[in-house]
């Protein structure tokens, strides 16, 4: 008799551990599930959410550095998704802050998510595209037929864009010359002094609209010009290269605003700019045959390090 209650004793105590694993086991399930958030869907009612740092395009091995402005926003922690086709969506794992650094890759879409205490969205972006462009192929080299160039629309350089002349003088683009010294004819200070006569100018910033309209700014002076698309040239080079240069008349505008923009990026068919040189004057052939000063402009949300790195990738 003592050896069955004794059992049942065993028995008993082994089938309470047992529950006891079990209810654990379904909490921590539940708790894992409940955190995930794998199977995100866009919430309707979440607040919008902006994610900021991302450029017009990345190079291959680039990382990608987005963060998400929390102004107004109110809940526990972020979830980071990415996407093929901004329908199925995938978590990151190990992202939980409202800044993400990751590799970039061609065609990702990413998008944020802050939850609540609840595990619901309370907050949510819209969806940014990673898009690579290493500016590889004959095209970007100046070497295309006369067919493949296509007209394009001023939409290709609609922004606000910054002079990098500054941080030429500020000592920024130095690594930018002596990489450039390793492989080329020249020193690292000729070749600084060479995009010094090239980069020069007075206007640092410019604002360019749909409407064709470009605003000139000068220090805390400004002025603009209305413009029109005035067709292409194609430029022969001495190097054997050729380039496209699209040309804008001035419609109306300030008396100091140029009569004619030129803009070139390397590139002959329409596509959104990611950097350019602009030349501007009041006679359109004299400015086909300028070839050594050439103000050029990146993307007025880059910071200088994001504008060095893309140098040196050329």
């Amino acid at each position: 008799m003592k050896a069955i209650l004794k059992g049942l004793g065993l028995l008993s105590v082994l089938i309470f551990l047992a529950a006891c694993k079990n209810d654990e086991a379904l909490q921590a399930d539940k708790e894992e599930e409940t955190h995930q958030h794998t199977a995100h869907e866009t919430s309707e009612h979440a607040d919008k959410a902006v994610i900021e740092g991302a450029a017009d395009h990345y190079h291959t091995g680039d990382m990608a550095e987005l963060t998400v402005n929390e102004e107004g926003l109110a809940g526990e922690h972020w979830h980071w998704y990415t996407s093929d086709d901004e329908e199925n969506w995938k978590v990151i794992e190990g992202e939980e802050t409202n800044t993400l650094i990751t590799e970039a890759k061609d065609g990702q879409y990413i998008k944020a998510v802050l939850y609540d205490e609840n595990h619901e969205a309370a907050a949510e972006s819209e969806p940014v595209k990673i898009t690579i462009d290493d500016h590889t192929g004959d095209i970007y080299e100046g070497y295309f037929e006369n067919g493949q160039v296509e007209d394009r629309n001023i939409s290709d350089w609609v922004g606000e864009w910054q002079s990098v002349y500054p941080y030429l003088e500020s000592g920024v683009l130095d690594e930018v010359f002596e990489h450039k010294a390793e492989s080329g004819d020249m020193s690292a200070e000729e070749y600084k002094e060479y995009y010094r006569e090239g980069y020069m100018t007075e206007v640092s910033e410019l604002e360019i609209t749909d409407h064709g309209e470009l605003i000139f700014h000068e220090g805390d002076n400004s002025y603009s010009g209305k413009y029109i698309y005035d067709g292409y040239e194609i430029l022969e080079y001495e190097a054997g290269n050729r380039g496209v240069r699209y040309i804008f008349k001035q419609s109306s505008g300030d008396d100091k605003a140029p009569d004619y923009i030129q803009f070139s990026d390397h590139m002959i068919a329409p596509e959104k700019s990611g950097h350019f040189h602009l030349y501007w004057g009041d006679d359109r052939n004299s400015l086909l045959e300028e070839v050594t000063h050439w103000p050029t402009y990146y993307p007025a949300k880059q910071s200088e390090s994001e504008i060095k790195q893309d140098m040196l990738k050329h």
